[in-house]
């Protein structure tokens, strides 16, 4: 089978996530100055597929407005009938498509291509019919259990709330992430039913479906099992926001950026930082914002959709919004600049 099969990917992004506390739509919730959908977005884009799928449902339009940057297809799951039913939603887009479809969650702001691509190529070189992503959790709860057979050979996903107790041990859970062949795919979601605790239509079901027919499932085992946690709570939005930080901050240390304190140093995915900079803790830099080279900042600055030249020196607690800061320029502390050049 080649590898080169071709792909679409379809994100669930219909939900409420009314665990958020919150009137806003889960996935909205910005997680490092970005709504979590992007983020999604941008670990699906370097597949190269051929189509990505958007399914909304719950504020539609304020979810589509979001994305407006990306080359997506949006799907409207007009009943909040399941995964299952939102995945089936899509089969009229996905009519004349012959290849390998991905399925993931629109509140998994963690996930990265690289692995994405490894689960692909994983289930292209096992020639399943199904691959389905799994983690292992110390705490498992609020997750679908994997259910294996004494040869270790996956039998179906069983939900939190239809487990037995003994199945609720299992520490080994679905990450909501599947690849599997079109036909297959929509073929079993036609065949599931909403006979469960919920009265909803699981896409988990299609596990046990494939297994009924006699189709091994493979699963691709995600290392880091943070990556592929949905974010449900407050809690968990801050989680999230810690861990993209951290990615950011070493990346920009790899660059030559000196961070005293990269755990209080929150610096926007859109702004660029020059040579030799030197960073001090309790720093915010966001929006569209260009730092030379030799910067110095001290403690408690905050800059934000500025532009800031090379050699400058910025003193501690000062502000900066859409300005403009020459080359060579002393900055000092307690200073608020706002829409000026200097």
């Amino acid at each position: 089978m080649s590898r080169h099969r071709p792909l679409a990917s379809i994100v669930l992004a219909a939900g409420k996530g009314t665990r958020m506390k919150s009137t806003k739509a889960k996935v909205l919730h910005e997680v490092f100055y970005q709504p979590m959908l992007h983020h999604v977005l941008n670990a699906v884009e370097p597949l190269n597929s051929e189509k990505i799928i958007v399914v909304v449902g719950h504020q539609k339009q304020a979810v589509t407005d979001v994305l407006a940057d990306y080359d997506v297809h949006f799907c409207e799951q007009k009943e909040q009938n399941g995964t299952g039913h939102a995945v089936l939603s899509t089969q009229p887009l996905l009519a004349d498509f012959d290849g390998e479809i991905m399925i993931l969650c629109g509140d998994s702001p963690l996930l990265l291509p690289e692995h994405l691509e490894a689960m692909r190529n994983a289930h292209i070189q096992g020639g399943s019919k199904l691959t389905i992503m799994t983690t292992c959790l110390d705490d498992p709860t609020h997750y679908g259990r994997i259910i294996r057979d004494s040869d270790d050979r996956v039998l179906g996903v069983v939900e939190e709330k239809d487990a037995t107790p003994v199945q609720r041990t299992i520490k080994e859970i679905n990450a909501g992430i599947y690849i599997g062949e079109a036909a297959f795919l929509f073929e079993a979601l036609n065949q599931v039913t909403t006979d469960n605790s919920q009265g909803e239509m699981y896409l988990t079901d299609i596990v046990g479906i494939a297994v009924a027919k006699n189709h091994s499932v493979h699963t691709f085992e995600h290392p880091y099992p943070s990556h592929v946690l949905g974010v449900n709570s407050k809690i968990e939005l801050a989680q999230a926001h810690r861990e993209i930080q951290s990615r950011r901050n070493t990346q920009l240390m790899a660059q030559g950026v000196t961070l005293e304190d990269p755990a209080t140093t929150s610096v926007a995915p859109t702004c660029n930082i020059g040579n030799e900079c030197h960073l001090a803790p309790r720093l915010t830099i966001k929006g569209k914002t260009e730092i030379g080279n030799r910067v110095c900042i001290e403690p408690g600055v905050c800059i934000k959709d500025s532009t800031i030249g090379d050699d400058v020196h910025i003193g501690a607690n000062a502000v900066i919004i859409d300005a403009t800061i020459g080359d060579g320029k002393h900055i000092p502390p307690l200073t608020c600049y706002n829409g000026e050049k200097n």
